[in-house]
């Protein structure tokens, strides 16, 4: 898929490899689980914090999802820290994820993307509201 906007492609572009291909990855795996939630509207693509950014159009129906490097591994994705989502998975998941606190899960380039835990975690997010 490509990126629209010049501002989000310039920062996945400021990341060196292998962690940009990882990342543009998990931008790739936010669109396709937000095309099978119709309840979310359009999904959105911005920047916050600095950093590529994803939430649903319509209003009070989920939580912005946030990827980028990472200070402990090597990517991450982060949600608001208000949230119950990293506690949640926290309880699920307890050894498949490395977590930072209560806003963000940290991957490393050497190790496989958990994807399927990954996606219900994507889709709890950008249906949080609606729980």
């Amino acid at each position: 898929m490509d990126i629209q906007e010049q501002n989000i492609a310039a920062k996945f572009d400021a990341v060196e490899e292998p962690s940009r291909a990882r990342l543009l990855a998990l931008r790739d795996l936010i669109f396709d689980v937000a095309k099978d939630l119709p309840e979310i509207g359009e999904l959105l693509e911005t920047l916050k914090w600095g950093e590529p950014s994803y939430l649903p159009s319509k209003k009070c129906v989920g939580t912005t999802v946030r990827i980028g490097p990472s200070k402990l591994k090597d990517y991450a994705v982060f949600v608001h820290c208000q949230t119950t989502l990293i506690d949640d998975f926290r309880h699920m998941f307890p050894d498949e994820f490395h977590y930072e606190g209560n806003r963000g899960i940290h991957f490393s380039v050497d190790e496989p993307l958990p994807e399927d835990q990954l996606r219900l975690f994507i889709a709890n997010a950008l249906t949080y509201h609606l729980k």
